[in-house]
């Protein structure tokens, strides 16, 4: 795949001649119509004085806000969290932005990677092969791309999902219900796709780095017609790499093409399609033991891994969407959307549960399982909301009303071999991962899942011009939800009615360049489990409260931001008996308490100098008042910046640290706790501008080359990456 696509850098002075595409690479690109009006953006970049149209805008918003292309840390406006275009300042909760120039200074080619940048959040890497979110003590299980909410089933994400489509990436942490529908409090991550141009671009950009990896992007866009009215962009992705861990190799693959037309001055269509392939060999299913029989810590080498040679985790991907925007005046505008997600994961796995022997580090084969496993997500999503300022009381508000539906169907299937599993592992330190694989995987008795969920919801918000100096954020959503269908012989079937998610902010200008705020949201989360007379319990209620300062800080080049917080999450299913069918019943009981504090710092510092940085510290305590979910840690910093030097403007230098204090868990197999000490892992990179086309650019992660693992969410876990390099060549038209 990867030499396939170096065949598209163009010769040029800077690049050595290449072959052309193969008819593979051209099946790819055209696998969407958007790809293929794409391709044709090519011919139209030469024609650098082509008379243009002027522009049509189509009410401002803020998913139209352009981070690429900048050095900037920092975004002027967000619609995250309540679907309004709002600046930092007058949106009441903490929100943070991975922009284009953050993403690329430190090559986060990986939503992971990026997550890993943002304050109070942290990324849970499980498996080589599948991820879970965390923020301010909850799982993190709301999720938009260009501000539509993406269902997520088990709240996970499989595979590594590239970012090389996004303009940026914003989290709005706190409970998010107005425009997220149901979840968790703890944040919505928004992924911002990249659009068209109106103006020919292209770049090419190549990457070396250890463990073999080489990484190829390609991004071209610009007008498809003379006048500019239709414009296209295609984005290309390869990638592969070897790893730190034992046997662990990975490639893929991307496209996402997409077009803009104006069909009149005041109408606007956009079709676009992303396509990705994330193919993963001797991927790991759970991770390494972390203590064993005798409750002694196992201190395995980084590079051990769990899983056998013939393990692999594939996963193919399609998202597609089509956008409608009508200028309804000069104060309104329209804006309908449907976008359809076909995922598919094929995989070989082997597990590891219990504990290795204490005296002889072998691993009993009664504590292992093979699976094959199958899944197939397909989701529908479609929105259809209005947004416009209206004149009231002398002042100038704005509104939004809109409606949307989503349907997510999934579908899994898994496979385990009826004969006990009967050879045992030695060391895991000494494995070289051979271990005998089922010569006949589908002769295996399979158990699945099929369950659909559909929730539909109307919603509305505004932004309120009280009075001088004051200013109301207000919204509500009204939600239906129903499950129907069962995962492994459990039912999932739920349902809960007209539910009401009310959203409040109130912002007071102290002066011009700082506000104080306070904010009340909610969010709620269906659940399955029946009272004593049968009925389901009233969805999970997430509750959060914030109250804050924001200010425009360094002659208004940054946004600053110091908040207190505090997150309930009440009417948890609590077991309260059992019928006389032996059927269980269950009572709504309170459930955990986040409390803490951040302070967060974004955007140029002085000329040249741009700094992304927050910290966060948090309590977490359940119904009893205990400490609980103590694998999430309560002190946080992030920080990422950098500089390029007045007197030598070719030149970028930055770091990026990622610091928490010491976590824990109870272990599951023996008495006492696994604990992670406090670490920081420290990234540097620097960059060149030869001149205006081309670019080189170094990164040195994780330097002083901390051991550490990547999880306690889980009784397993296995080491993070040490010291690696990545060097990049850009070149740009």
């Amino acid at each position: 795949m990867f030499d396939s696509l170096l065949s598209v850098i163009p010769s040029s002075s800077h690049v050595a001649r290449h072959k052309p595409l193969t008819i593979a690479i051209r099946r790819a690109l055209c696998t969407s119509a958007a790809g293929c009006f794409a391709l044709s953006a090519a011919p139209l970049l030469a024609q650098e004085g082509a008379e243009t149209l002027d522009t049509v805008t189509v009410q401002a918003e803020a998913l139209s806000v352009i981070t690429e292309g900048t050095d900037s840390y920092r975004a002027p406006l967000t619609s995250t969290a309540t679907g309004l275009d709002l600046t930092p300042r007058e949106t009441p909760q903490s929100v943070s932005t991975v922009t284009r120039a953050q993403l690329d200074d430190f090559q986060l080619d990986t939503i992971n990677d990026a997550l890993e940048s943002v304050p109070g959040v942290t990324v849970e890497r499980l498996e080589t092969d599948r991820t879970y979110y965390s923020a301010r003590g909850f799982e993190l299980s709301n999720f938009q791309v260009d501000g539509l909410r993406v269902p997520m089933p088990y709240n996970n994400v499989h595979g590594d999902m590239d970012t090389a489509i996004y303009n940026r990436i914003e989290v709005v942490r706190g409970a998010t219900g107005l425009m997220s529908g149901s979840g968790n409090p703890a944040a919505t991550v928004n992924f911002i796709r990249k659009r068209p141009t109106f103006e020919p671009q292209a770049s090419v950009s190549g990457t070396l780095g250890s463990w073999d990896q080489r990484r190829l992007d390609v991004d071209v866009s610009g007008p498809l017609d003379g006048e500019g009215r239709v414009r296209g962009r295609l984005v290309v992705s390869g990638m592969q790499t070897d790893s730190y861990l034992d046997r662990l190799s990975r490639e893929r693959g991307l496209l996402y093409g997409v077009v803009e037309a104006d069909v009149t001055d005041t109408t606007q269509l956009t079709l676009g399609h992303t396509w990705q392939d994330n193919n993963t060999d001797g991927n790991m299913w759970g991770s390494l033991p972390l203590y064993d029989s005798a409750g002694n810590p196992t201190h395995y080498d980084r590079s051990t891994s769990s899983a056998p040679e013939w393990s692999y985790w594939n996963g193919e991907t399609h998202r597609s969407f089509i956008e409608l925007a009508q200028e309804l005046n000069e104060n309104w505008s329209l804006k309908g959307t449907v976008t359809h997600l076909d995922m598919i994961s094929d995989t070989q796995l082997f597990y590891i549960y219990g504990t290795p022997d204490a005296a002889s580090g072998q691993i009993d084969s009664s504590q292992l399982t093979l699976s094959q496993y199958d899944r197939h997500l397909e989701q529908w999503v479609a929105d259809l909301h209005a947004k416009g300022d209206v004149e009231a009381f002398g002042r100038t508000h704005q509104l939004l009303l809109g409606t949307d539906w989503s349907q997510s169907r999934n579908q899994q299937e898994s496979r385990y071999p009826t004969t006990p599993v009967s050879t045992p592992l030695p060391w895991l330190d000494q494995w070289d991962g051979e271990y005998p694989e089922p010569t006949d995987w589908m002769a295996y008795p399979t158990t699945v899942g099929d369950a659909t969920v559909k929730e539909r919801s109307v919603y509305g918000a505004a932004k309120l011009d009280l009075a001088d100096r004051w200013t109301g954020v207000a919204g509500t959503r009204v939600s239906w939800f129903d499950t129907t269908g069962e995962q492994y012989g459990v039912s999932q079937t739920t349902e809960a009615d007209g539910i009401f998610t009310p959203y409040l902010g109130l912002i007071y200008d102290v002066t011009g360049n700082a506000s104080l705020y306070a904010s009340y949201t909610e969010i709620f989360q269906p659940q399955t489990e029946t009272d004593r007379s049968g009925n389901y319990l009233d969805p999970i209620d997430g509750k959060a409260q914030e109250v804050g300062i924001k200010a425009d800080v360094f002659d208004g080049g940054a946004d600053a931001s110091l908040a207190v917080f505090r997150i309930e999450q009440d009417n948890i299913a609590q077991p309260a008996g059992t019928l006389p069918d032996g059927k269980s019943f269950y009572t709504g009981g309170d459930g955990i308490t986040s409390e803490g504090f951040e302070a967060t710092l974004t955007g140029e510092l002085s000329p040249g100098w741009q700094a992304s940085v927050g910290y966060t510290y948090l309590e977490v305590e359940d119904a009893d008042g205990d400490a609980t979910n103590t694998y999430i840690p309560r002190n946080m910093l992030r920080a990422s910046t950098s500089y390029r030097p007045a007197n030598m403007d070719q030149l970028k230098v930055g770091a990026r640290l990622r610091w928490q204090d010491a976590i824990e868990r109870e272990r599951d197999f023996a008495d006492g706790k696994t604990r992670q000490d406090a670490y920081a892992l420290v990234d540097l990179m620097a960059s060149y501008d030869f001149n205006d086309q081309l670019t080189g650019s170094l990164n040195l992660n994780n330097i002083t080359d901390e051991k550490y693992f990547t999880s306690l969410k889980w009784d397993q876990s296995f080491h993070g990456a040490p010291r690696h390099v990545m060097v990049n060549l850009n070149w740009r038209y």
